[in-house]
């Protein structure tokens, strides 16, 4: 069992600082979901504002959030063997990430939930390890929650 994560978090990508007694790996994981995913397969017709035949925001949000909640899924299996877990990150990710955990029960423990914005992997692992450096001689893990 990993002693300590922390997890950078987007819709594009993932980075896990996996920190052990002896050291701390750097991981990332793509998404490969975009900004606006443009999907093929519906027929535009050449009809000036006709919208017969042409896909609804709802699906195209749909397929997004299926992209997204894959991408989620992916993320937490890697988390299963974290002790705790620190996430943080821009935007909303984060949050959407945190659902996903209670949603799919799984046995995480998140210590905390931070904003922060785009970070290079030094400065994300640098983080880290001043964050469980802190709580862990401070007091036990316990859940915090920050705007």
């Amino acid at each position: 069992m990993t002693n300590n994560t922390g997890l950078w978090i987007d819709h594009k990508k993932a980075i896990l600082v996996i920190q052990n007694k002896e050291e701390a790996k750097i991981e990332t994981i793509e998404s490969e979901v975009g900004r606006h995913v443009a999907y093929r397969g519906a027929s535009h017709t050449r009809a000036p504002y006709s919208a017969q035949y042409q896909q609804g925001d709802d699906q195209l949000d749909n397929k997004f959030n299926e992209h997204l909640n894959k991408f989620y899924d992916k993320v937490i299996a890697r988390l299963q063997k974290a002790k705790s877990i620190l996430i943080f990150g821009p935007g909303e990710a984060k949050h959407e990430l945190e659902k996903r955990i209670a949603h799919t029960k799984a046995k995480v423990q998140v210590v905390g939930v931070e904003s922060a914005d785009k970070m290079t992997e030094r400065q994300i692992s640098t983080k880290v390890q001043k964050y469980f450096a802190q709580n862990t001689k401070a007091s036990p893990p316990s859940r915090r929650k920050t705007a």
